[in-house]
């Protein structure tokens, strides 16, 4: 719609920014009106008036520590930080508020396998320097049980065993091999391996569950 057929109407997006969107324009229009009071004192008073406001419009500040200094910082930040006040608190600097944080370097290598995360490739590798014998084999059944599940979590409804088995010898680029005849434990497949934050569907493993008890039930 153009603005120019309502003469009354502005839109936000033709408007000035606000720096504190969670107090609203209202306030920015009271700090405007406020900043051309004459008198220093009547000025003043209307400061803090407005931080009474701005205390009503944002009341979780409450839960800060100093809140009523972090409440002026705001009225400075509204107020482009030209502010000729009595404020209890000086101005904070603008270019602390500008200056862009300094992005945190990401920790370790790209993970070769979402869908198993970076934990296992840590595991893999101390699997891989611990010696051969029945004690490495079962740790190595017990990991390749768990990525299984992760597999099945994220992936398909069955995996074969030389999938997972594969997985372990890529990702740990050759250095962990796995024992001749090792095999895994067979999937219940009455156990959900639903996503993590999705509801379980018509089909999954909790109402085959329940449903077979309610069968049984009728049996007797």
């Amino acid at each position: 719609m153009d603005t120019t057929d309502n003469p009354g109407l502005e839109y936000n997006t033709e408007r000035e920014r606000l720096a504190m969107p969670e107090y609203g324009r209202n306030v920015l229009k009271m700090v405007e009106q406020m900043k051309e009071i004459p008198d220093r004192a009547a000025r003043t008073e209307q400061a803090r008036a407005i931080i009474k406001v701005m205390e009503l419009l944002n009341p979780q500040v409450r839960q800060l520590d100093n809140y009523d200094h972090k409440l002026w910082d705001h009225l400075y930040m509204i107020a482009g930080f030209v502010l000729d006040v009595d404020a209890p608190y000086p101005s904070p600097v603008e270019e602390e508020f500008l200056t862009r944080p300094v992005p945190l370097p990401m920790k370790g290598e790209k993970i070769k396998a979402t869908h198993y995360g970076r934990n296992i490739e840590k595991i893999i590798d101390l699997l891989a320097a611990e010696p051969d014998g029945e004690i490495k084999t079962e740790m190595i059944r017990s990991l390749a049980t768990y990525m299984r599940q992760q597999y099945l979590i994220w992936n398909k409804d069955s995996v074969a065993d030389e999938t997972i088995f594969g997985d372990i010898e890529k990702l740990s680029e050759g250095r962990l091999r796995i024992p001749e005849g090792l095999k895994l434990h067979q999937v219940n497949y009455d156990n959900s391996f639903a996503r993590p934050g999705l509801s379980l569907g018509p089909g999954s493993g909790q109402n085959r569950n329940n449903k077979h008890r309610k069968n049984k039930g009728r049996r007797k």
